[in-house]
């Protein structure tokens, strides 16, 4: 049977040439020269350490909003627990478990993998593990705070008000928009679409492996 699925192609493209053109207190401007159909073509992008992002749900069918303040684009968004892959020898759900702590003072007695997404492919090699995160209860340690993350305001919203404020453009982070649209499409089909938690993650494994291929020049 033909699989009815659209699937990403990875392609291993000749580096000819990578350097850091900007290098970042978090990322770094990277600047690579590939061989596309015997052209060289040079492109400049983020080099991100990739993320993971927590959508909590309680019994409710409520999921847990976080709102801070983001710069860039100078909004109080709301959005879910997420935070930088940037431990060395840490996994993606063990950093998942350990952002949901920090950020919210929760541990989670069952987790599942959601969804996962390159953020901006044309600029940035970033990349999003989303889990879902159910049976959550408190750590009974609360962390301390800094940065934008000192008003930080937590809410718990029915996962359908969530949807309905993704389907009238009144939030705008991207984690959180992917996050609402998979759970509510997940829930909908009896969370048949979810996956092990601990399972591979390709993409992101085949992306730190090319970016040690060729050395800088």
């Amino acid at each position: 049977m033909t699989d009815r699925l659209l699937r990403d192609e990875q392609v291993d493209l000749p580096v000819l040439s990578r350097k850091t053109v900007y290098k970042g207190r978090v990322w770094d401007v990277r600047q690579e020269v590939v061989d596309y159909a015997g052209v060289p073509l040079t492109r400049d992008y983020v080099a991100h350490t990739g993320a993971v992002a927590v959508l909590v749900l309680n019994d409710a069918d409520e999921i847990l909003a976080i709102q801070q303040y983001r710069h860039p684009v100078r909004l109080r968004e709301w959005e879910i627990p997420a935070g930088l892959l940037d431990l060395d020898g840490e996994s993606a759900l063990e950093c998942a478990k350990r952002e949901l702590a920090e950020e919210v003072d929760l541990v989670a007695g069952r987790w599942d993998l959601l969804a996962e997404y390159a953020t901006s492919p044309g600029g940035s090699d970033e990349i999003i593990r989303i889990f879902l995160a159910r049976d959550a209860r408190p750590t009974g340690v609360e962390h301390l705070r800094e940065g934008e993350e000192i008003d930080m305001v937590q809410r718990w919203v029915p996962l359908a008000d969530a949807l309905d404020s993704v389907l009238a453009g009144t939030v705008n982070n991207s984690i959180f928009t992917i996050a609402v649209l998979s759970a509510y499409a997940s829930k909908n089909r009896g969370w048949e679409s979810l996956r092990d938690a601990s399972s591979p993650w390709p993409a992101q494994q085949w992306r730190d492996s090319r970016a040690q291929v060729s050395p800088e020049s």
